[in-house]
């Protein structure tokens, strides 16, 4: 009687994979109401394990990550956009701006609005000239029907004349 090979077994998955699937979700769907629920659910752990294998792994717990995950990105806008606090609260995640400022005064020691003072408005940061972005951010009086892209191509620096007013 001959023994069979042993079966091969995919490798075991460590731990810190699964956990990994959680923070993801944490990333990718920060302004969603997620839950720590939710996170132990991605990770196919239970509640009470997830939150303990978690903070052991990423010095954190969930929802701790989460908060900071929402604050990072709140941040984020408050350099790049203009925004309103209101708005960019709603935008990552809090229901109340009361909670989020207290949060964000928190975490980086300065109101939201104080943060935005500190930076120069986003409408410096922009490396093209406001005449070039206005006029080549207009829309340029066209119908969007199919038709046009069924007219001949025409060489470059050949452009369209404007049609006559015939009144």
């Amino acid at each position: 009687m001959t023994a069979s090979p042993p079966a091969l077994l995919p490798a075991p998955v460590p731990p810190a994979r699964h956990l990994l699937r959680a923070r993801d979700l944490a990333d990718t769907r920060y302004t969603e109401p997620i839950s720590v629920d939710d996170m132990a659910r991605a990770a196919g752990l239970s509640r009470a394990h997830f939150s303990a294998e978690f903070r052991r792994t990423f010095g954190e717990t969930p929802h701790a990550y989460l908060l900071t995950r929402r604050l990072e990105r709140a941040a984020s806008l408050l350099r790049a956009t203009e925004y309103s606090v209101a708005a960019i609260c709603m935008e990552v995640g809090w229901a109340s701006v009361g909670s989020f400022t207290t949060s964000f005064r928190r975490c980086f020691g300065v109101t939201p609005t104080g943060y935005r003072a500190s930076f120069p408005p986003a409408k410096d940061l922009a490396r093209i000239p406001g005449c070039v972005l206005q006029a080549y951010g207009r829309p340029q009086n066209r119908t969007f029907r199919e038709d046009d892209a069924a007219a001949p191509a025409r060489p470059s620096g050949q452009f369209r004349q404007p049609k006559e007013d015939t009144r």
